[in-house]
């Protein structure tokens, strides 16, 4: 029973890679496969490094691609566990690329990566609690809490949605979809 807290800064990880020709995808960008490979790297190291334990990606909540990178830039990944469950954590992500040669920085990717902390034997086990030392992590997990709260509220309406009545075929005219059920 793990009942120690720690610091956001103490699961904060940075990564830089240069970007080679052979990250690129058919138009010649840095593929977005190569950028979400990377991510789930640094938020595994991130979560394992903050629960001292193994982490498995329960879920991809958020991957806002904003710029695409280019061949040669240096992109570099700022991660921290930005909330805390039981056993599960919210690893934020920032994703700039900076062109080594005019020294211009940009801001590329933001993600959440839910992460959940498994003992030796694959069960789920208690992670750490967060200090959280300043306003923007105070304003970070109040964000995740929100996040949460929507995914929750999401799921819900899964459950009781009637997606086979008139009213809902009907309001799906306005779309660009032809319904046509055997």
């Amino acid at each position: 029973m793990n009942n120690t807290y720690k610091t956001v800064a103490a699961s904060n990880i940075t990564i830089s890679e240069l970007m080679l020709p052979s990250h690129t995808n058919f138009s010649g960008k840095i593929h977005g496969g190569y950028i979400l490979s990377l991510l789930d790297q640094i938020a595994f190291a991130c979560a394992s490094k903050f629960s001292g334990n193994y982490c498995v990606t329960a879920s991809v909540d958020t991957v806002d691609f904003l710029k695409p990178i280019e061949v040669g830039e240096l992109v570099t990944m700022k991660a921290s566990v930005n909330y805390v469950g039981n056993s599960s954590m919210i690893i934020g992500i920032r994703v700039e690329s900076e062109n080594i040669q005019t020294g211009v920085v940009k801001h590329c990717n933001s993600s959440y990566f839910t992460m959940v902390s498994k003992d030796k034997e694959g069960k789920n086990e208690k992670v750490p609690g967060l200090i959280l030392s300043n306003l923007e992590e105070v304003r970070r997990f109040c964000n995740c809490l929100k996040q949460i709260s929507l995914k929750k509220e999401k799921d819900r309406h899964e459950e009781v949605f009637n997606y086979s009545s008139i009213e809902t075929l009907a309001s799906l005219e306005k779309y660009n979809v032809l319904v046509e059920l055997g």
